[in-house]
């Protein structure tokens, strides 16, 4: 799959069959999307492409951050190019594209940079200046222009709307045993491995802990049944996300405790796979209440596990 960052960048390339969407989960409704892209594009003898944005525009448009991040931009990359897309318009949204009128959006962009011969966009897909674009639009502008245009359904999931909006509500709120079967994959956060208060180690429990990435949304309180990715290895583990308040430490931060495992991680890179919530975050009377409601975490994690 070949990225292209900038509207620059974009040359010499072939007509195609574009995915419109800010695919800001790549959730199962996304990856359908797309797959029908690539089908369309490999009959019509075209090439596939998927357009999106390195930013999302709700938050230029607040002028802060009011959308969390579901994926890391690379995670998100790697994930349409398991699904066979021969181009990635990953661009950000920038001044020029913001006040693109819905009219100049389809022609400058999707026609003239994109070679844009078909495209396939969800049922709510906006675009242009002030969100004014919608896919009437485009099927109208289609048949005027000679280009094709598909619209999906709203793709559901047990009677769910599969959206990005609803992953990050179920994040959220701790439900990460669902996200697997909207997503197609379990919520991940990932870090540098900083150095904690120690505690856990002096009672028994060393942890890796990370700081929280503000961009990207984070499970609720609690304690989690999870897996930690390190050098390519899954490891089984349990995750405390919140404030410790038993000792303290109002910083939010995310500390693993990986099993059976004793090597140093200060300063590596981690990601943690986010299976069960367990039990939300309590404040004990002491640290060897603490101890011992973390030994009854690990033994329930432990049998999650069958270690």
């Amino acid at each position: 799959m070949k990225i292209f960052n900038s509207v620059e960048e974009i040359k010499d390339i072939e007509e195609t069959v574009v995915a419109l969407g800010n695919f800001d989960g790549v959730h199962k409704g996304h990856q359908e999307l797309i797959r029908r892209t690539v089908k369309s594009a490999k009959m019509a003898g075209l090439k596939s492409a998927v357009f999106t944005f390195t930013n999302h525009p709700k938050n230029v448009l607040a002028g802060k951050p009011v959308i969390k991040n579901i994926l890391y931009p690379q995670d998100k990359a790697d994930i349409i190019a398991s699904l066979h897309v021969d181009y990635l318009f990953s661009l950000e949204f920038n001044e020029y594209i913001q006040h693109l009128s819905a009219k100049d959006f389809i022609q400058k962009l999707l026609i003239d940079v994109f070679k844009m011969r078909q495209a396939y966009c969800g049922f709510n897909y906006n675009f242009g200046y002030k969100a004014k674009g919608n896919p009437q639009l485009l099927i109208k502008t289609g048949i005027k222009e000679g280009f094709g245009i598909h619209v999906l359904e709203p793709f559901k999931i047990d009677d769910n709307l599969v959206s990005s909006t609803f992953i990050r509500k179920l994040i959220a709120e701790g439900k990460v045993d669902q996200c697997e079967r909207y997503m197609g994959r379990n919520y991940t956060v990932g870090g540098e491995v900083v150095v904690g208060n120690r505690i856990g180690r002096t009672i028994g429990f060393p942890t890796s802990n990370i700081l929280i990435d503000d961009s990207m949304v984070t499970p609720s309180h609690g304690v989690y049944i999870t897996y930690c990715n390190y050098n390519g290895v899954r490891h089984p583990s349990v995750t405390n996300v919140g404030i410790k308040p038993t000792i303290g430490d109002n910083k939010k931060t995310i500390e693993t405790h990986i099993f059976d495992f004793n090597k140093e991680l200060y300063g590596k890179k981690i990601r943690v796979e986010f299976l069960e919530k367990i039990r939300n975050e309590i404040k004990f009377e002491n640290v060897d209440q603490l101890s011992d409601q973390i030994k009854n975490d690990c033994l329930t994690a432990k049998k999650y596990h069958d270690i």
